[in-house]
């Protein structure tokens, strides 16, 4: 039984418990009491997570502590210890790939996708293009080994001078760490350290007569020195930031962070989660638990109330550092710049985030970049047409829209042999003339329609993914399933999809009247 009024007003960490005496969530509070009641007060502006978290507490339990900083720590530590089921869980969006020198006597440069792959990881790297520039760049700087297993004579890297041989000793094993500190010093963004060494290195080869060492020292030099002009993001050259971006609609909230090592991107991250209250402040605490947090943080909205909240997340931040951490709102210049690119990418995520939701409900095997939708539209037995409606990464591509007239039914009503002839005329000619497929296909319709747009689809010999959407309960039909599928109407899902299927109603609908108004004409000339 929870007793609001006996709570006390010191600051400290509160946790919820349910019937089975389980820790559910884990917060902490300036004013113990003042935040635990503010839970059951006004409960219907709360988001629906939060209330349906209150709906399960049935017991509290509090740990005083001297100030906020000693209660955010121990949240943090609680939290990681119980990993409660109402406290976000960060799982990173997208798993991305990194560059590993690996810890052999010799090590090697290679791709992995593990974050917890033994040897040094760089990245990790969101653009798969920019990854393979860094990692072939770095070859052709420092030359290191490649191959899997240590060959018995040298491979064809060595002899396109990609690489010096370790494994038939063209150069020993001091020789090759020193390229590999070389490379390390490049994949952390250290380029001004780099240029420095080799341009000594170069100095000492030339004054030692050691002139094509020399030169490939300089060759070394002249391709960070374009590198660096080419570095297009220069704020703050000698401390680390991260810039966060938060967005929300009525039931997601999406993170995006974008990592800048001395000034250069050198990664982002996304995180999505269902909307609750205090959830960016949770986010930061929680993440810089478990990630060193930069000198400087970067965000698009403050979470803080008052001055004296901000200074004491810093002071939170600066615990978990060991050195000075800033968390500021930039107004203008270019730290808003970058901010603003990051508010991009995380309208983008925002947007791709429907569309993963889509195909993890829907098991489709890609994500549904591509989606067209169709619809039949007739008066009784007359002017029977089809429309189609192409969306693109969640928005309309009307130069892609398409109109058809029913051959096959005029003159009956027949939904059924008209969804068939539309579907079998569509991707017969994509397949023919060897056009790319949509990544999924909306029948606007129920089992009957979505029947016949697969029956159509097989004599093709085509495999598309493919659902019917039933007008009167909004249910999704899948093929060889028979109960249909329910999701929340308000839901981003949902809502992407009815809208794709609105837009081709409406359009079919156009359609429809135009030939019904171009007979009224005919009809008119004949009298």
């Amino acid at each position: 039984m929870i007793s609001l009024s006996t709570l006390p007003q010191d600051p400290g960490v509160y946790q919820f418990k349910d019937k089975e005496n389980q820790i559910i969530y884990i917060g902490k509070a300036k004013n113990l009491r003042r935040r635990v009641s503010s839970y059951f007060k006004n409960t219907s502006q709360q988001s629906t997570k939060t209330q349906v978290l209150v709906k399960n507490i049935v017991n509290l339990e509090v740990i005083i502590v001297d100030n906020e900083v000693e209660a955010l720590l121990l949240e943090n530590k609680l939290i990681k210890k119980h990993s409660p089921k109402y406290n976000i869980n960060l799982k990173d969006a997208k798993t991305y790939a990194y560059l590993l020198l690996t810890n052999e006597e010799f090590p090697r440069l290679m791709t992995t996708r593990n974050s917890n792959a033994k040897g040094k990881l760089f990245g990790p790297y969101t653009d798969g293009s920019a990854r393979r520039e860094v990692y072939d760049l770095c070859l052709k700087l420092f030359k290191l080994r490649v191959c899997k297993n240590m060959p018995k004579r040298a491979c064809l890297n060595y002899h396109l001078n990609l690489c010096t041989a370790p494994c038939v000793l063209h150069v020993n094993k001091e020789q090759y760490l020193q390229q590999v500190t070389h490379a390390t010093r490049f994949l952390k963004g250290e380029i001004q350290e780099s240029l420095t060494i080799l341009e000594q290195e170069m100095q000492q080869a030339s004054q030692h007569q050691q002139y094509e060492i020399a030169l490939e020292k300089r060759r070394q030099r002249d391709a960070l020195l374009h590198l660096k002009e080419k570095q297009k993001v220069d704020l703050i050259k000698h401390i680390d930031q991260d810039f966060l971006v938060y967005a929300q609609d009525n039931t997601r909230a999406f993170i995006e962070l974008f990592s800048v090592t001395k000034g250069v991107i050198s990664g982002k991250k996304e995180f999505r989660f269902e909307l609750q209250d205090d959830l960016l402040e949770e986010f930061i605490t929680l993440y810089y638990s478990q990630n060193p947090p930069p000198h400087e943080i970067v965000i698009n909205t403050a979470f803080w109330k008052n001055e004296e909240e901000r200074k004491t997340i810093e002071a939170y931040l600066t615990k978990q550092k060991g050195s000075n951490v800033k968390v500021t709102i930039p107004q203008r210049g270019e730290k808003k710049e970058l901010l603003l690119l990051a508010e991009k990418n995380a309208q983008y995520g925002f947007e791709n985030t429907t569309l993963k939701e889509i195909q993890e409900k829907l098991y489709l095997p890609n994500l549904p970049v591509v989606i067209e939708c169709f619809d039949i539209s007739n008066l009784g037995t007359q002017h029977v047409v089809a429309g189609m409606a192409q969306w693109v990464n969640g928005k309309p591509n009307k130069s892609n829209y398409r109109r058809f007239e029913i051959q096959s039914v005029q003159g009956r009503q027949d939904d059924f042999a008209a969804m068939y002839e539309v579907i079998s005329r569509r991707y017969k000619r994509l397949r023919d003339e060897n056009q790319a497929f949509p990544d999924l296909i909306i029948i606007d319709g129920g089992k009957g329609q979505l029947g016949m747009a697969t029956k159509a689809l097989q004599e093709l010999g085509l495999q598309i993914p493919i659902m019917g959407l039933a007008k009167q309960e909004e249910e999704i039909y899948l093929p060889k399933e028979e109960t249909p599928h329910q999701f929340p109407t308000n839901s981003a899902m949902m809502l992407l999809i009815r809208s794709i299927r609105d837009s081709v109603h409406n359009y079919v609908l156009s359609y429809n009247k135009k030939k019904r108004q171009m007979q009224f004409k005919e009809q008119i000339k004949e009298v």
